[in-house]
């Protein structure tokens, strides 16, 4: 027992600053995911236009990555604590005005990109600052990273299973409208949560750091692709492997399951599938959590590559919905290891100093290969259907599960 331990009667002390950061991030991550499910509703409803949703993805595409540039320059000369409130109070602020401007004006899509883009200034560098923030917090509280990232894996999983049935419920008890306000509300609350953190978790040395937005930009770009893809072999692969799943679970969810259900007349069943994935992933998290330390990283990368291979393989094949919901229970408890890996990687090897423009190009090029691979594969299916759109995705998935299991520097992980 140590001399703090017995200061306290033996009883170890509460991680407060690491519970309040927890919460703080669940809230805005709730808060996103009933967006997620509302606003592309409104959008339909109001516009009346079924690619509206792809559409407003594109159009926002690049400015969001200037957002992401800027916001991970800037979270290497402020406090990032700071940028975490003032980011989730922007958020809250953009999507209180869609019942506002609906009220005075009446939505169209060109209000729908104007307040897109506000919320990409609230959401994006949010985002980027709780990722810089999550190591300060874990070492002021003394817990293991790497089963931190586990907890945390977990928590997210358990926020997207509950956030599309609490927009469910919003919608169904009240209103779309009401639900927006509920999201608003969700993200102040998490910019108070933040508001109770040390200031000391966030304070960066922004020694060096040029001036002006564009010069900061400029440098971020080029230091966080030099951090990302050419000083490190094992966080360069971590980063291609991290960017490859999110291109093609992103085509899978946002496209081809959507327009696969749509054709066969059952659109309420992908909302049964998507659970799946989020319960799967939920138990492959929780898992990783209590027993990472019994098991070597490489076995835990090279079992969640070969599951999420089999998972991806059986939902190409578009099989009958029992096997689809196998497939995609089998994906989400591979995908929660090898993404709490993935972040581990990341935060273990990349500089603190350098946390924030690292962390904001790759949140950066995520806002752009995300919606360039779900138009590729619209165009694939838009010629050819939506089984050899399904097919291409899993071999693609397929092919990059040889390369990460066999690439040299992923060897002695």
């Amino acid at each position: 027992m140590t001399e703090k331990e017995r200061a306290t009667g033996g009883a170890r002390k509460v991680p407060a600053t690491t519970i309040r950061f927890v919460v703080s991030g669940a809230l805005s991550l709730l808060g996103n995911s009933v967006a997620a499910v509302v606003i592309p509703l409104i959008l339909l409803a109001r516009t009346g236009d079924a690619l509206a949703a792809g559409t407003l993805a594109l159009v926002c595409a690049v400015p969001q990555m200037v957002v992401g540039l800027l916001g991970g320059a800037l979270l290497d000369r402020v406090n990032r604590r700071n940028v975490s409130i003032v980011s989730d109070f922007v958020s809250a602020a953009s999507v209180a005005l869609l019942p506002v401007v609906d009220a005075v004006w009446g939505l169209d899509f060109g209000w729908f990109v104007v307040l897109g883009l506000l919320g990409a200034i609230g959401d994006i560098p949010g985002m980027t600052a709780r990722d810089t923030l999550l190591p300060a917090v874990v070492k002021r509280d003394g817990l293991d990273l790497q089963r931190f990232l586990g907890v945390t894996q977990s928590l997210e999983s358990l926020v997207t299973i509950v956030g599309p049935a609490l927009a469910a419920a919003l919608i169904g008890f009240g209103s779309d409208i009401a639900a927006l306000w509920a999201t608003a509300a969700l993200s102040c609350a998490a910019a108070l949560v933040t508001l109770t953190l040390p200031r000391s978790v966030g304070v960066v040395d922004a020694a060096g750091s040029p001036r002006g937005a564009l010069a900061a930009a400029r440098a971020s770009l080029a230091e966080g692709l030099r951090v990302l893809f050419k000083r490190d072999a094992i966080l360069r692969s971590s980063m291609l492997l991290s960017f490859g799943i999110i291109m093609v679970m992103g085509s899978f969810q946002g496209l081809v399951l959507p327009v696969h259900f749509t054709e066969t007349g059952a659109p309420a069943d992908l909302g049964y599938v998507l659970s799946a994935m989020s319960a799967g992933l939920l138990v492959g998290s929780l898992g990783y959590t209590a027993l990472a330390p019994r098991l070597k990283r490489r076995t835990w990368y090279v079992v969640s590559l070969a599951g999420m291979a089999v998972g991806v393989a059986v939902m190409g094949l578009l099989p009958p919905l029992w096997l689809l919901l196998a497939a995609a229970l089998l994906l989400g408890m591979s995908a929660g290891p090898a993404s709490a890996l993935m972040g581990f990687f990341a935060f273990d090897r990349i500089p603190d100093q350098n946390r924030g423009s690292a962390l904001g190009t790759q949140n950066a090029i995520v806002l752009v290969v995300a919606p360039v691979a779900v138009f590729a594969t619209s165009v694939v299916v838009e010629l050819l259907g939506v089984g050899i759109g399904a097919l291409a995705l899993a071999a693609c998935w397929l092919a990059i599960t040889v390369w990460a299991t066999f690439t040299r520097s992923m060897r002695g992980i």
